[in-house]
């Protein structure tokens, strides 16, 4: 094939889109991923509820995850493992990072708990959720305003979950914000005030994840069965255009992957 034949035709991108779990409007999530995704004609997505398609992750060259309370199995989460370090990119997005636990029993029997069930998956995201406030408005700013993922991104407000995170490894952290009040009806909630990061990356051997805590949605049924019905829908953040600009710049990044991450 000659040059101008290749500028003509851009090469394939494989994407794996990971939405699924509990407490969100996976459907509302979902949709809007994948039109973002869809701007590309380049991009072919795969979507799926969890991370067993083992061979899917293999093959893919970019990943994108929004999911709450979804843990890949130890199989799994060693594929991923070699795949970052082989060039792979993940873009992962708000509750990635949970696991979430309603305690029945002992002093804080009606608390929500995060066990650290899953270390090298928490490793390899660069965090884990601990608690969160309750959702209201907070300030999110810039600190590294070089960097291209947040350049020109002036600091906004946002009315979203503002997760108190455990941090593990060297973080790039792009956006931050302060928390100034305990995290509501979580076992750790008194940890939750201080600075935690908002947007980061963390880099593995020639690939690298992006982590954006920004995102939660919630629709009037997806509390069942806790709760039969909610009585609004939420959108936080997804209500504003620069969370859109954060997103495509974030799949942009993806797309700017070493292209022999699944050499082989």
């Amino acid at each position: 094939m000659s040059e101008t034949e290749k500028t003509a035709r851009p090469p394939r991108i494989d994407c794996v889109l990971v939405c699924g779990g509990v407490w969100h409007d996976m459907d509302f999530a979902r949709l809007e991923l994948l039109k973002l995704l869809a701007e590309d004609p380049a991009v072919r997505t795969r979507v799926f509820e969890d991370y067993e398609n083992l061979e899917a992750l293999r093959q893919a060259d970019i990943l994108i995850t929004y999911t709450c309370d979804v843990t890949p199995s130890l199989a799994a989460q060693e594929v991923l493992r070699e795949w970052l370090a082989a060039g792979g990119r993940w873009y992962a997005l708000h509750g990635t990072n949970s696991v979430l636990r309603l305690l029945s029993e002992g002093p804080d029997k009606g608390l929500w708990d995060a066990p650290r069930w899953a270390p090298l998956f928490m490793d390899m995201l660069g965090s884990q959720f601990i608690s969160h406030p309750p959702i209201a408005p907070y300030t999110v700013t810039v600190a590294d305003h070089a960097h291209p993922l947040v350049a020109g991104i002036a600091p906004f407000e946002t009315t979203d979950e503002l997760y108190h995170l455990e941090t593990h490894g060297d973080l790039h952290v792009l956006l931050e914000t302060e928390c100034t009040e305990p995290g509501t009806g979580f076992v750790e909630a008194a940890d939750a005030p201080g600075t935690h990061p908002v947007m980061y990356l963390k880099d593995h051997g020639r690939g690298a994840v992006l982590y954006n805590t920004l995102g939660h949605c919630r629709g009037h049924y997806d509390l069942q069965p806790m709760l039969d019905w909610w009585p609004t829908v939420d959108r936080c953040a997804w209500d504003l255009p620069v969370f859109y600009d954060l997103l495509r710049r974030g799949i942009a990044w993806l797309k700017q992957r070493n292209p022999a991450a699944n050499a082989g």
